[in-house]
């Protein structure tokens, strides 16, 4: 009972923050207050704006919003996210262009589970769709997922991933992000043994800790100095009577975006104070930089308990994935018995979350795999959200990403991607 209210302890302090948020505004923003203009109030009702918005996002799960992308035949397709495989904890979902055929490379996109919505891949997912078909692993927030579904740990993860697989067929290249990266790695293996037709054709691990001692950061510290009993008394909470899984045990989204924010204080505390002068001065917008990114950033997701808990004592202390020990329903399975899947690893050198070493340990441990179809690519000034999501991902892993993919398809795919304008222009004046 006590880990339930202080779960609604949380939930209140979030509802009075939002409501104080959405006071200040509606006092402050009072139609006669302007017939004496106070900076005062002015910056009250900018306070009150970010603050409430700022709450209300965190329990606000985002929409993808992709609606359309231009084709190569420069006509506008409308997108339709359809769910091809629905499960308790997180469905298979497809981004069909409507209008285009099939494309040649079929990619599935394992998103993380830690913290965030997968919409935290909405431009990985944009930047892939006109030369792919796009498939993302579509991660529930466990406060609403009944205590009747059952548990959901580390093994359960890579069972719906191996689940997943089979669905989508052999023909299937498979990019997963951070933290699944073990696991991907780990369904890949059993499927390799149980069920080899099912093998996708390639993988690529981007910034996964598959050992995370070989480059020791903050995030393996933590996991070093605590125990997993003082995780459990100070992280685990039961849901509260507000949602459907009243009662499940979880690693509370609030909780997680409080040690996200801490590790950054200094940075966010500026950022929303930048915020709040710029919205005083009406110079924010709905879409500005700091809401595009913070709408994202501050929606969280309650973590089922079982597999924060798993994760932490399986994958960062017990190492299980980098010693190739780990087992799911009682067997072992075997990283080495990958033979035939492509495996790429990208890292970023100024990654503070992964660092550089902990993805490529991959490589070593396929040791099944010829050396000729193993690849990595360190970005040089790329940090963790960059390799997934940002410049350097865009101009540079993500050609090679590409690349990697037909090379291991088999036929080579046809090249659908579309030349930047610039360079379009350029060959124009060129020619002229």
């Amino acid at each position: 009972m006590r880990y339930m209210i202080t779960y609604d302890w949380m939930e209140t302090l979030r509802n009075t923050n939002q409501w104080l948020g959405a006071t200040a505004l509606s006092f402050a923003s009072y139609p006669i207050f302007a017939m004496t203009p106070n900076p005062a109030l002015q910056w009250m009702a900018a306070w009150g704006e970010v603050t409430e918005r700022t709450f209300q996002r965190i329990v606000t799960k985002p929409d993808w919003g992709i609606e359309s992308i231009t084709g190569e035949d420069g006509r506008d397709h409308l997108i339709n996210v359809e769910t091809v495989i629905e499960r308790p904890f997180g469905n298979l979902i497809h981004f069909d262009v409507l209008g285009r055929g099939e494309m040649d490379r079929r990619v599935l996109l394992v998103a993380p589970m830690s913290g965030h919505y997968a919409t935290l891949l909405r431009s990985t997912v944009r930047s892939l769709l006109p030369d792919c078909e796009v498939y993302v692993t579509d991660w529930h927030n466990a406060r609403d997922i009944p205590v009747s579904a059952g548990k959901f740990d580390v093994e359960d993860y890579t069972l719906y991933l191996s689940e997943f697989m089979r669905e989508l067929g052999s023909d299937l290249h498979v990019i997963a992000v951070c933290q699944p990266a073990p696991l991907t790695l780990a369904a890949t293996a059993l499927l390799a043994e149980v069920d080899p037709d099912a093998q996708p054709r390639s993988l690529i691990l981007i910034g996964g800790p598959i050992n995370p001692d070989a480059t020791p950061t903050d995030v393996t510290d933590f996991g070093r100095r605590v125990t997993m009993g003082q995780l459990e008394e100070t992280m685990i909470q039961r849901v509260g009577f507000k949602y459907k899984g009243v009662g499940r045990l979880v690693y509370p989204g609030l909780l997680q975006l409080s040690s996200f924010m801490s590790m950054n204080a200094e940075r966010h505390g500026k950022a929303f104070l930048d915020q709040i002068q710029r919205v005083s001065r009406g110079e924010a917008s709905d879409h500005d930089p700091h809401n595009k990114f913070y709408d994202e950033y501050l929606a969280v997701m309650d973590m089922p308990a079982e597999f924060y808990l798993s994760t932490v004592e399986r994958i960062f202390k017990g190492l299980e994935i980098a010693h190739n020990a780990f087992t799911v329903e009682g067997r072992h399975v075997d990283i080495g018995a990958i033979t035939k899947v492509a495996v790429m690893t990208v890292e970023g050198a100024k990654d503070d979350i992964s660092a550089p070493g902990q993805c490529i340990a991959a490589l070593d441990l396929l040791t099944g795999l010829p050396d000729d179809r193993k690849a990595s690519h360190l970005e040089p000034e790329a940090g963790h959200y960059g390799i997934f999501a940002g410049r350097s991902w865009r101009n540079n892993i993500r050609p090679l990403v590409l690349d990697f993919i037909d090379a291991n398809s088999e036929e080579p795919a046809k090249r659908n991607r579309t030349s930047p304008r610039k360079k379009k222009a350029a060959k124009k004046t060129e020619a002229a």
